[in-house]
């Protein structure tokens, strides 16, 4: 690597008038950085496309108070990362990959402190967790009839409360990701063990069943190891081949810095699976498919415009709720047999969508949107001047 060019480079970066966008993540001992290093490569080289100075930075490295700071560039001919000097950048990506990560008091404390900084725009600031959703989306009489019925499993007395009213349940940890310990509970009064907890395993579910509630509750906590926990309506999805599907939608803002979709993608549960996460066995497929085996095309093409329409309300009513200037979110959508739409799950650090005409837009939009709250900060950058 040339040396000389980089401080050439930096030299010239600081005095450019082109837009910076940081990626953000934590250090890693072992691999500089933690997140999704092909996700990164890909956002970094389409900042360059779009005319962004774009890096990779660790809320470490992020030194509000300098000019410069360091970060990280990627060189495709060799696949490799280098850290060089960086300007401070305009407008911060959050992509902390981890939870655990975002929760600890150093990144807490940083992530505070780009909220409070003048001169820099801060998207997506944190992850949701599956209660506050639900409780930002029963605020609103728009959204409300996209809820199932959810609680906070606190109790075998709340557990039979729910199962006399909903004889189907999801249980889900609140701040689960990519379909991690997802529990069903079915009640089947007429069969000597009537409780059937099923519990999600890597590819697979095993299957339990329960004579008595104290035996569930038991079993549940066993399961659960003191994670919190929600308990929800079960839905009864629409299937294909017998193998029950959902919707996931991407939502994110555009150059107006309005919510606009980006594109839809569907989930087949695998064969053994309670989820249709990929990782958890389920498979991709084209929505128009799935919706016009299950329902018909004429159907099929309604219920796609109210999964739209769906969307953007919820993307809209979680921003309120959330209180956070956010700039994208994947969700969850069901289609029951009747054929009405369901909210599931919304996420602010979405994972790749693997349809290409999907990823193509969504690592365009992120700049779009950066363009957008770039401007914002030079208009009122210029009246306060």
């Amino acid at each position: 690597m040339n040396l000389k060019w980089i401080e050439e480079a930096d030299s010239f970066e600081l005095h450019s008038t082109k837009p910076v966008l940081a990626i953000l993540t934590v250090e890693d001992e072992l691999q500089l950085f933690r997140g999704n290093r092909s996700n990164f490569a890909d956002l970094l080289q389409t900042g360059k496309e779009l005319g962004f100075i774009t890096y990779v930075v660790t809320t470490k490295d992020l030194l509000l108070n300098k000019r410069r700071v360091k970060g990280y560039a990627y060189a495709e001919d060799t696949n490799t990362w280098h850290q060089r000097q960086f300007p401070l950048p305009d407008i911060i990506y959050n992509r902390i990959p981890y939870r655990e990560d975002e929760i600890q008091p150093t990144v807490r404390r940083k992530l505070a402190a780009i909220a409070q900084h003048p001169a820099i725009r801060l998207f997506n600031p944190k992850f949701f967790d599956k209660w506050s959703l639900f409780e930002w989306l029963k605020l609103s009489k728009s959204t409300q009839p996209f809820i199932p019925g959810t609680r906070k499993l606190m109790s075998a007395a709340g557990l039979k409360r729910m199962l006399a009213k909903y004889p189907y349940l999801y249980l889900k940890p609140i701040g689960g990701k990519a379909g991690m310990g997802i529990m069903t509970i079915r009640l089947q009064p007429e069969k000597p063990k009537p409780y059937r907890l099923r519990v999600q395993a890597k590819k697979k579910s095993i299957t339990y069943r329960c004579s008595t509630l104290s035996t569930l509750w038991t079993r549940i906590k066993k399961q659960s190891s003191g994670t919190a926990y929600i308990a929800q309506q079960g839905i009864e999805l629409a299937s294909f081949h017998d193998r029950r599907f959902d919707l996931r939608a991407l939502v994110q803002k555009n150059r107006l810095g309005q919510w606009d979709l980006t594109g839809i993608g569907a989930r087949v549960a695998g064969p053994n699976s309670i989820t249709t996460h990929v990782p958890r066995g389920g498979s991709i497929e084209e929505p128009e498919k799935l919706l016009v085996t299950a329902f018909g095309s004429e159907q099929a093409r309604r219920i796609l415009v109210r999964v739209k329409q769906t969307a953007l309300l919820i993307a809209k009513q979680i921003e309120r709720g959330s209180k956070s200037t956010l700039g994208e979110m994947s969700m969850d959508l069901g289609i029951d047999v009747g054929g009405n739409v369901w909210f599931f799950e919304a996420n602010s650090k979405p994972m790749k969508f693997d349809e290409p005409h999907i990823r193509k837009k969504s690592l365009e939009r992120i700049y779009h949107y950066g363009m957008y709250l770039n401007k914002r900060k030079r208009q009122a950058q210029a009246q306060e001047g």
